[in-house]
């Protein structure tokens, strides 16, 4: 079994309960805070996926760190995690309970690639945006910056992309200039 599916599963048993529970936004929250531990600490990382580590050890050190930082719903799912020795699968999980969490409340994740900051009056005017033509209701708007592009943007959301950047443009010219098919047409 993959360990995307494996993730979906287990986050969306915890979604569905959580729903069930009236602790949705609790559980997103943990989330977050779970992720956050994952990106920023690999010692965390290398911890939920050591084989020599015991489970007994690996509980007694979540209840250290978590116990008071996270939702009892979200600190018995860990530890349930833990004696079924799916602990590894923790970023995974956390990742698909963002996505899942997401889905429920139809928010949608859009990023935007500029080569200079955006300013926070762009950054309103391009969420109105995209709730005017897009029809988003909600949106969350990660900024990029990356000089490559020269002028104008990249903006992705979901399996979409619109790339309107100055170096596309001269990408495109370049390779145009560099397919020399129209002078065999002028012979």
């Amino acid at each position: 079994m993959k360990n995307s599916l494996v993730a979906s599963r287990y986050a969306k048993s915890l979604v569905e309960l959580a729903q069930s529970m009236g602790l949705l936004e609790a559980v997103y929250q943990d989330a977050r805070l779970l992720d956050q531990m994952c990106r920023e600490s690999r010692q965390w990382s290398v911890f939920l996926r050591s084989p020599i580590i015991k489970p007994d050890k690996k509980e007694k050190i979540v209840s250290l760190l978590l116990k008071d930082r996270i939702h009892t719903l979200s600190f018995q799912f860990i530890r349930l995690l833990i004696k079924k020795g799916r602990e590894s699968y923790l970023p995974e999980i956390v990742h698909s309970i963002i996505d899942q969490y997401f889905t429920i409340q139809d928010i949608h994740r859009v990023s935007i690639t500029t080569a200079i900051p955006v300013s926070e009056e762009i950054y309103e005017t391009i969420v109105r945006k995209l709730r005017e033509v897009m029809g988003f209701k909600q949106v969350e708007l990660k900024t990029q910056v990356d000089p490559r592009l020269i002028g104008g943007f990249v903006l992705q959301t979901g399996d979409r992309l619109l790339d309107a950047s100055v170096y596309r443009q001269l990408q495109e010219a370049k390779k145009q200039f560099l397919d020399t098919s129209y002078v065999y047409n002028i012979r």
